[in-house]
């Protein structure tokens, strides 16, 4: 019978569970680091069971932001793609300038040698695949450029696998033998591959193509936010692109490069204000230093985008009121 790891942040002292917690989702699937939303009521379980060199947990926890840095991809102990599969609540992930938003019943792949980050604005509960590169290698020949596609779980194939991951982790909790459950993981590594088969061509080919272009777009991106005069052009200058290749990169992002920069400065803005630490900044000083060079201009941005003006936001999630 195979065994199950179980960890909580249940019944710990309230100033212990972010570092309990972070080391052992560090542990237990690739080096990261999390940021809860309200780290006084956050909580937080992972159960996980090795399945020969693969692994399957069951994440829960509370809201909040989860960042997989370069120096966190670094220190992975091994080339790791996972398939994440959204059980309850919704979840955001971003990596290589794609974004899947999953729904309950829908999964995506991510690859732990790069960068990602992840966004949980409450209560949920994901299972994870833990597959070794070489192995969905095998399977799913360009794995790694497939990261972040979201898969929608209600239909066909991907249905098939949702409740066939669903299955297979409640027979574990009921004593699966551990030769049936390796047996089992080949029928999963197959279904894997279906699914991603049936990916329209042209979307795998492009995706394959321009994964290094758009890790180098976005690592640039995201290390000139501040600059106000980051632009497309300059974007595409910078990582020796033509600009209409820049845009055609993103054609399959639902936003345009320009929208996809406002909407990193408006949520890293929107982080900052969040901040208890930060309130003695100014909303001035705090727009300025994501990129903005007005101060009408953000309050307008940073309005349409949520729904409020940047002060009215500080208030309700600061508790400056």
């Amino acid at each position: 019978m195979a065994h199950i790891e179980s960890f909580t942040t249940a019944g710990l002292d309230p100033r212990r569970k972010v570092a309990f917690w972070n080391d052992h989702i560090s542990e237990s699937l690739t080096p990261m680091v999390s940021d809860p939303t309200d780290a006084r009521v956050f909580e937080g379980s992972i159960s996980r069971v090795a399945i020969g060199d693969m692994s399957l947990s069951e994440v829960c926890s509370g809201a909040q932001r989860v960042y997989h840095s370069k120096y966190h991809a670094s220190r992975a102990k091994q080339p790791t793609i996972f398939l994440q599969l959204q059980l309850e609540g919704d979840s955001m992930t971003r990596q290589d300038g794609r974004e899947s938003i999953l729904h309950a019943g829908d999964f995506a792949l991510v690859d732990s040698t790069r960068q990602y980050d992840m966004q949980f604005t409450g209560a949920n509960r994901m299972l994870v695949l833990g597959i070794p590169s070489p192995t969905l290698r095998r399977q799913v020949g360009a794995a790694e450029s497939l990261s972040t596609i979201p898969m929608p779980g209600e239909r066909g194939g991907n249905r098939l696998l949702s409740q066939l991951l669903r299955g297979y982790w409640d027979e574990y909790h009921r004593g699966l033998d551990e030769e049936m459950g390796r047996r089992i993981s080949t029928v999963i590594l197959d279904l894997i591959a279906a699914v991603f088969a049936e990916l329209p061509q042209a979307l795998a080919d492009r995706s394959s193509l321009a994964t290094a272009h758009r890790v180098r777009i976005v690592n640039f991106i995201q290390a000139h936010l501040h600059d106000p005069e980051l632009t497309p052009a300059r974007v595409a200058e910078a990582c020796r692109i033509t600009v209409r290749y820049l845009h055609y990169l993103f054609t399959d992002q639902e936003e345009t490069v320009a929208r996809y920069i406002l909407r990193r400065r408006l949520e890293g803005s929107a982080r900052v204000l969040e901040s208890r630490a930060q309130r003695c900044r100014t909303v001035t000083a705090i727009a300025f230093d994501h990129g903005f060079n007005s101060n009408t201009h953000f309050g307008r941005v940073f309005k349409e985008r949520f729904n409020m003006t940047p002060r009215e936001y500080r208030s309700e999630k600061a508790g400056l009121r």
